[in-house]
């Protein structure tokens, strides 16, 4: 198993903290279920993948949501709003990753973020009909929604909220970008 150097551990660390804190400034978009809240806590995991590589961003993602599980808890007790957050930034953080390291440009990344929102829009549809709203179900014991329902809800409120939310996320990534990527090269290839 590899070791992760001291600079590095540390810098995730101090990542996972502002994703973290960032958690807090959400809000909810119009005419969405209040329980849909955009945030900017996937724009550290993203620096720290494009500084350090696609595992610092899915360690950021992780330490973020157990520091905030385990601060302010859930509803449920079980963390599935937790590990709904978890799962969408991996997408969006790898997708955006993946695509950026193959164009390596500044159009590359806008390529790779567009590709990372519409992945993540995509597969978090999948997987909120049926994982994790039927966990929510399970968990809150409220009654199932019907399958027309469930589709329903995810057709019409979790696929564009998941698009808004991948694009916002996409924008105030691309305008920090555009002010720091030296620093990033730099931190990237020390």
């Amino acid at each position: 198993m590899k070791k992760i150097p001291l600079r590095q551990f540390v810098a995730i660390a101090m990542l996972s903290t502002i994703s973290y804190i960032l958690m807090f400034l959400n809000f909810p978009l119009p005419t969405f279920p209040s329980f849909l809240n955009v945030d900017f806590s996937d724009v550290p995991a993203l620096l720290a993948a494009l500084i350090f590589g696609p595992m610092a961003g899915i360690l950021v993602e992780l330490f973020k949501n157990m520091i905030d599980y385990f601060i302010t808890g859930s509803e449920t007790g079980v963390p599935v709003g937790h590990m709904s957050n978890f799962v969408a930034g991996i997408i969006f953080v790898l997708t955006t990753y993946y695509i950026f390291r193959l164009l390596k440009t500044k159009l590359g990344l806008t390529i790779g973020l567009i590709g990372g929102t519409a992945m993540m829009a995509i597969i978090m549809s999948v997987l909120n009909y049926y994982v994790f709203l039927p966990a929510f179900n399970f968990f809150l014991n409220i009654p199932a929604m019907s399958a027309p329902e469930t589709l329903k809800m995810v057709v019409y409120a979790i696929l564009p909220f998941n698009i808004l939310k991948g694009l916002i996320v996409a924008t105030i990534f691309m305008l920090l970008y555009t002010r720091i990527h030296p620093w990033i090269n730099k931190q990237a290839s020390i």
